[in-house]
């Protein structure tokens, strides 16, 4: 964290944060931060800083995020499956009848929002909404405990929201894009085509203009889910860490700092509760459109 508060230190610890623990192969004759020049072939090895992130390019792997979204959809697993086993005939308390809750609104949204029949659409619905709270929920964690702890470990960066990395919130829009155009194929077979090409204006001289139009709103929808969710959860962590910043300034500010932490984090209890839920809504309403044969 910044020792004297001064811009350039503030700048940089900033920057520290909001930078992944990055592997791939940083290309022949590349010069790393420690003024090694690297091989012929190049080097498979951990970026230090973003110019190494950058020179490793697509192939590159943000470690910390795949490692975090994974370990918690393990997490999310492990929790409801173990709910699951325990789940009786007799009322349910504690932690089994939160989860039964959780599954009942879920279940009810679905029934409210999907006009089509899938039972595919619930459990996905389901699985969106408590995976994406609980990334989301990691930017509950004070900013400097995992990362600083890692690094007397000998790790350098460590993001520990993925829902902060684009790669994470668009693959899973991707995703959810990948079962629009399935299911927009396999429901409606040649009238998606007609969709696309045959609306708003249903005459044969329209086509490429309905085509342009139609296509650049199907590709809109899964951008927008992805970066959306990436926006807002972005934005926060950044408040947390300029709150953070601000321990620095001195003793006469821990106390402000404190109780703008605390304020923020409760406020963000809604933000991130809501852009889990907003995810959900949104892909089981495109999933929907995609089962609607007109």
């Amino acid at each position: 964290m910044a020792a004297n508060g001064s811009e350039q230190t503030v700048a940089a610890y900033i920057k520290h944060h909001l930078t992944n623990l990055t592997y791939g192969k940083l290309p022949a004759g590349f010069e790393r931060h420690d003024g090694e020049i690297v091989a012929a072939g190049g080097d498979w090895t951990i970026a230090h800083g973003g110019d190494e992130a950058t020179a490793m390019g697509f192939n590159a792997i943000h470690l910390d995020s795949m490692f975090w979204s994974l370990g918690l959809g393990v997490l999310f697993c492990w929790l409801f499956r173990k709910v699951a086993t325990q789940a009786s005939s007799d009322t349910p308390s504690g932690m089994i009848n939160f989860i039964e809750m959780v599954v009942e609104f879920i279940d009810g949204t679905v029934r409210d929002t999907f006009h089509g029949r899938n039972p595919v659409i619930a459990p996905l619905a389901l699985t969106i909404f408590v995976w994406v709270f609980l990334m989301n929920f990691m930017d509950l964690i004070p900013v400097d405990l995992i990362p600083h702890s890692l690094e007397l470990l000998g790790i350098p960066y460590q993001k520990i929201v993925p829902s902060t990395d684009p790669n994470i919130t668009m693959g899973m829009a991707l995703g959810v894009f990948v079962l629009m155009v399935y299911y927009s194929i396999k429901v409606k077979g040649f009238g998606f085509v007609k969709e696309l090409t045959l609306v708003p204006f249903n005459h044969p001289a329209f086509i490429p203009l309905n085509f342009t139009i139609e296509f650049v709103g199907f590709l809109a929808k899964p951008f927008s889910l992805g970066l959306r969710l990436f926006g807002n959860m972005y934005a926060g962590e950044m408040v947390f860490i300029l709150i953070a910043v601000i321990f620095s300034a001195g003793a006469v500010w821990m106390v402000p700092a404190g109780l703008l932490q605390i304020g923020w984090a409760i406020f963000h209890i809604l933000v991130i509760t809501l852009q889990a839920f907003i995810f959900m809504v949104l892909t089981i309403v495109y999933l929907s459109m995609a089962h609607e044969d007109h």
